[in-house]
């Protein structure tokens, strides 16, 4: 692999979904994991790429997005759960992670990927207790949750 990886981080297989991101250091709870990376792009070429098999695109503002397959530091290998331990904050046009909760060395980091160029129906790997079996956050999910009262902290990783 070429790829040169942000500070903390290593890629290998993931028991989730190929490959993973995973921690090398510990990430306290609050702290800055790393900021995606990837070719600039304009949302309208996201869409036409949505069709691979393999999508590492990261929406920035709804105008622009990150192709992280292009160019990327390993933060396009973090994958989706449905409880996960990080997720995701665009400040200024900068995509960044940030731990959800202390992530220790050797653990997969994870986000709640929520909406995606995924079609509703991609179904979800995360395997926890709480999966809501689909990546993206369909409308019904969304409803199910208000009414349960949990409220997702986490940012939009593709649209």
């Amino acid at each position: 692999m070429n790829l040169k990886l942000a500070a903390g981080l290593s890629i290998r297989k993931s028991p989730i979904n190929g490959k993973g991101c995973f921690a090398t250091i510990r990430f306290r709870r609050g702290r800055k994991i790393a900021e995606y990376a990837g070719e600039r792009i304009s949302d309208l070429e996201a869409q036409r790429r949505a069709g691979r098999a393999k999508l590492r695109i990261c929406d920035i503002d709804g105008r622009w997005s990150l192709d992280g397959s292009r160019g990327g530091n390993g933060t396009h290998y973090i994958n989706h759960s449905c409880r996960p331990n990080a997720y995701m904050k665009t400040l200024y046009g900068h995509v960044l992670f940030f731990a959800l909760r202390d992530i220790r060395r050797g653990e997969e980091i994870t986000v709640d990927y929520e909406d995606t160029l995924h079609p509703d129906s991609k179904r979800c790997r995360c395997g926890t207790a709480s999966c809501r079996g689909t990546i993206n956050r369909t409308s019904a999910v969304s409803e199910a949750r208000r009414e349960g009262g949990q409220a997702g902290p986490n940012a939009l990783l593709t649209r």
